[in-house]
């Protein structure tokens, strides 16, 4: 069974929501049959962050952080992913795999290095349609999480 996040109602707005994001994560990976194993990691991140006494700036980065490799680690072990997760990976992969090879490809054979720039945005659509692709073969397999980061 999945732990609980501590109530925290003296939180200032940024890590407030930052917290309730954070919450509403862990609401919706319980919803899913975890292994036993996956179940006892998240509960140490949990408690990790539970531990943290401060209220401010070290939370919301603890929250991020945590909240991260949570994710991190259902995607690569059970391929469990939250809302466009590929989306924005592939974004920037895009840019870079797709996009500079193929901008420094066309500013080679016209010898104008100016074209390099037409690449990225080339390697950005590319990215976003790959991501998106995935994202909607997780949703229809019943591998994404109701929760958009």
């Amino acid at each position: 069974m999945i732990l609980e996040p501590i109530q925290r109602p003296e939180l200032t707005d940024k890590t407030k929501s930052a917290y309730e994001q954070f919450e509403r994560l862990i609401l919706e990976i319980k919803k899913k049959k975890l292994p036993e194993e996956i179940e006892l990691v998240i509960n140490k991140h949990i408690t990790q962050l539970n531990s943290i006494t401060d209220t401010d700036k070290t939370l919301r980065n603890e929250i991020r952080k945590e909240q991260s490799k949570i994710v991190g680690m259902l995607a690569q072990k059970l391929k469990i992913v939250p809302i466009n997760y590929f989306r924005k990976t592939w974004f920037v992969l895009g840019m870079t795999v797709f996009g500079i090879p193929i901008g420094a490809a066309l500013g080679l054979s016209l010898n104008n290095m100016a074209y390099l720039g037409i690449g990225l945005p080339v390697g950005m659509s590319i990215g976003l349609a790959m991501g998106s692709r995935i994202d909607n073969k997780a949703k229809e397999e019943g591998r994404q999480l109701d929760i958009e980061l």
